[in-house]
């Protein structure tokens, strides 16, 4: 009997989220922080759009929205790598810090004072976001830091489970407070709750050791801003295993994702209702549950092509989902594809921050962040152009098939990302 329980608790822990980064003391106080600002960040996230609307009435406005959130991020993404790469990455994440909380602190004050201005809202989004690109590659690149190595796909999962997990139960809550309080004193209240959760990220922050660049490689010379970009770019051409998974995931998030085809395919074949909000919420629970049966992750050797595994799984799973004519079966194919997304993100972020050396982390974590940030938008639009001009089903479908395609060419013509392994992985168990 106990060899039983004993066999039984081993396949527990191989199986569940690998726990052990919790045990260093900065990296959970960075944790802890992380996850109550993404969570408080959903209700912003809920709450802009929502004020947005309410002041005008008007979708179109809505939508610019996005673009003043996208475009800061593209600029200032790359540009707050170069700064992460060339100063004290504390003082980057602190100084980003205080600007998004300043940016908080104005969306609060706009909704208190009643009769905003949408032109406002804008701008102060804008701010936001360049904020969130400033300090989120610094945040990023000190986990190496933080963690040794054979922990950092553990902490780089950690990470993405909450993340996932704030993006499912946090619109769910701030759609409550807008139900309990209405438009009026829901707003304060969400923007006030995000600026209260945030704290938990600032004093994490500060509690962080300094964290100097390292020396300069032999003839190197450390420089930021565009010069840093370009010196960033120029690493990455040179390194194809990095520079394959970034092409990767632009494949799978540009051709496969199906968010702008929901509201079309609710309506549909649903008759709309609640079954918008499963197809929103299913990907996010996928990666959630995937998260949550991580443990094996942090153990795989061959990450490279567990990656393209990764990425073929969603596509596969994209299309198998767009052939469903129940919800249910919809909801479930999506949050298989969420979870396989989950394992990619996790495979990607791991080794970029293993493979790539301290000096070039922030730069190319900006890469990341435009990456990440600009992939799903650009897949709305292809999306939304293909469905337009040859129908949902084409769209959703044709683009999952397509993903699975080229990242199987891509990975056999450049089979530099199938060699990869990591050095960090382990056959064992946990310690």
């Amino acid at each position: 009997m106990t060899e039983l329980k004993d066999a039984r608790s081993r396949g527990v822990r191989r199986w569940a989220i690998d726990l052990r980064p919790l045990a260093v003391p900065a990296y959970r106080r960075m944790w802890l922080g992380n996850t109550l600002a993404m969570f408080g960040f959903q209700f912003t996230a809920v709450a802009v759009p929502v004020e947005m609307y309410a002041l005008t009435e008007d979708s179109f406005w809505v939508g610019l929205l996005g673009i003043a959130g996208f475009v800061p991020l593209l600029v200032f993404g790359l540009w707050g790598g170069a700064v992460a790469d060339a100063r004290d990455r504390r003082r980057v994440l602190l100084a980003g810090s205080a600007l998004l909380w300043a940016s908080m602190l104005g969306l609060l004050a706009h909704a208190l004072l009643g009769g905003g201005s949408p032109v406002l809202l804008l701008a102060l989004v804008t701010v936001h976001s360049i904020a969130f690109a400033i300090s989120s590659p610094a945040r990023t690149a000190i986990l190496p830091r933080l963690l040794p190595a054979e922990l950092v796909p553990a902490g780089t999962t950690l990470n993405y489970t909450t993340f996932t997990a704030a993006s499912v139960v946090g619109p769910l809550t701030a759609g409550l407070i807008f139900a309990a309080f209405g438009t009026g004193r829901g707003l304060p209240l969400a923007y006030a709750l995000d600026v209260v959760l945030f704290t938990g990220l600032v004093v994490a922050t500060v509690r962080l050791p300094a964290m100097p660049p390292e020396p300069p490689a032999d003839g190197e010379v450390r420089r930021g801003g565009l010069a840093g970009i370009v010196d960033g770019f120029r690493y990455l051409a040179t390194t194809p295993v990095l520079l394959l998974s970034f092409a990767i995931d632009l494949i799978a998030m540009i051709l496969a994702m199906p968010r702008a085809l929901f509201p079309e395919v609710a309506e549909s074949r649903f008759g709309g209702g609640a079954a918008v909000g499963w197809l929103y919420s299913a990907i996010a629970i996928g990666a959630m549950l995937g998260g949550l049966t991580s443990g094996w992750i942090g153990r795989m050797r061959r990450q490279g092509l567990g990656l393209v595994v990764a990425v073929v799984g969603w596509g596969l799973a994209v299309a198998a989902a767009g052939l469903a004519r129940q919800l249910w079966l919809m909801v479930l194919l999506l949050a298989v594809a969420g979870a396989a997304d989950l394992v990619s993100a996790v495979l990607r972020q791991s080794m970029l921050l293993v493979y790539a050396p301290d000096r070039m982390r922030g730069r190319l974590q900006g890469v990341n962040t435009v990456v990440v940030a600009g992939g799903p938008r650009l897949g709305d639009l292809r999306a939304g152009a293909m469905a337009a001009g040859f129908g949902g089903g084409v769209a959703w479908i044709g683009g999952g098939l397509l993903s699975a395609a080229l990242a199987v060419l891509l990975a056999v013509a450049f089979p530099a990302l199938l060699r990869y392994r990591s050095a960090t992985g382990s056959s064992g168990g946990r310690a």
